[in-house]
């Protein structure tokens, strides 16, 4: 049973910095890739970062490239999206997302709130 549990939101102020989990079982996560998405209030999910299997790297949207780094522990079997610089409009619900076996798996989001 693959389930992934975000935490780690909150409110901070427009600068402020914020790390999120998402710990996770079901799965290794080293072998998988595992993404962040977000949603602001009206708008459609959108993809944030991802960081692949084995050695194969990260990625980001260029709206937070520079600012967020994506990040595993294996042995915690956890993903982490440390968030720096945060701004107004990174406001939103933050969710991490895997594909395995076919199937997309969700968490239930953290909320993030950034005050200007």
């Amino acid at each position: 049973q693959v389930r992934l549990v975000e935490s780690g939101g909150g409110l901070v102020q427009n600068g402020g910095s914020l790390r999120l989990r998402c710990a996770t079982s079901g799965i290794v996560v080293n072998r998988l890739h595992i993404n962040w998405f977000r949603q602001a209030p009206g708008k459609e999910r959108e993809f944030v970062a991802v960081i692949r299997s084995g050695a194969s790297g990260t990625e980001y949207a260029d709206s937070v490239k520079g600012r967020f780094t994506v990040s595993r522990d294996y042995a915690r079997s956890t993903v982490y999206l440390q968030m720096n610089s945060l701004k107004p409009e990174d406001t939103g619900r933050y969710y991490c997302n895997v594909v395995f076996r076919g199937n997309a798996f969700w968490g239930q989001g953290t909320q993030v709130t950034v005050s200007s």
